[in-house]
C-alpha cells in the first residue's frame, strides 16, 4: 500500500489519474496533450512515461498494447482498498 501513497503524493501523477478517470484508455500522446491543455503541465513525454511507470508499479494504472500503441487504464481497486481501510463501517456499537 506504500506504493499507492508514493504514487498519489505527486501532483502530476494525480493529474494523470484525473485524466484517466475522465477518459480511460488513453495513449501517452493523448495524456501529454490533455495535461498541457487542461492542467498547464508541460512535462516531456519521457517524464509522463516515468510517472505512468510509478502509477503502474502501484497498481493504479494498467496497460494494453494494440499494435505500436499502448493504452493506459485507471484501476480503481487500490484506491477502493485504501478508502475501505478507514471507511468500513464498524459492526461494534
Amino acid at each position: 500500500m506504500g506504493d499507492v501513497y508514493k504514487a498519489l503524493a505527486d501532483p502530476t501523477r494525480r493529474a494523470i489519474l484525473d485524466e484517466l478517470a475522465e477518459r480511460d484508455e488513453q495513449t501517452l500522446f493523448e495524456l501529454c496533450a490533455r495535461l498541457i491543455s487542461k492542467h498547464d503541465l508541460a512535462s516531456s513525454r519521457q517524464a509522463v512515461s516515468q510517472h505512468l511507470d510509478v502509477l503502474e508499479d502501484a497498481g493504479l494504472v494498467t496497460t494494453r498494447r494494440e499494435g505500436r500503441y499502448k493504452f493506459h487504464h485507471l484501476d480503481r481497486r487500490p484506491l477502493q482498498r485504501l478508502a475501505g481501510r478507514w471507511l468500513q463501517l464498524s459492526e461494534e456499537p
